[in-house]
């Protein structure tokens, strides 16, 4: 289950977790989060990453903030950038082109 209690972070998820609001408040956050964003850490995975009211989840990748997509149909998941070019069932595809275009 993931905490959004930092006295359970580790050091390094602490330190994750001050980089990710250091992208949230720079130029470098091309994430789509809106009201109510926390950070949270999930022991089973080791990640670290923003989530907003709406359980959109933001993670660094390449030294910026951005979207962590996932396919609702099969339950494949990568960060933006690469979702597209990583998907292989149409129903990924299919999914991110309703949500984002065809960027």
């Amino acid at each position: 289950m993931n905490t959004r209690d930092i006295s359970k972070f580790g050091h390094r998820e602490r330190q994750e977790a001050a980089e990710l609001l250091k992208l949230y408040g720079s130029r470098n956050d091309e994430s789509s989060l809106e009201g109510g964003v926390n950070v949270e850490f999930n022991p089973n995975s080791g990640h670290v990453f923003l989530v907003d009211e709406d359980y959109n989840v933001a993670m660094e990748f390449e030294g910026k903030l951005v979207d962590w997509v996932y396919c609702p149909d099969c339950g494949f998941e990568d960060y933006k950038p690469e979702f597209r070019c990583n998907a292989v069932k149409k129903c990924c595809l299919t999914f991110y082109r309703e949500r984002y275009g065809n960027v």
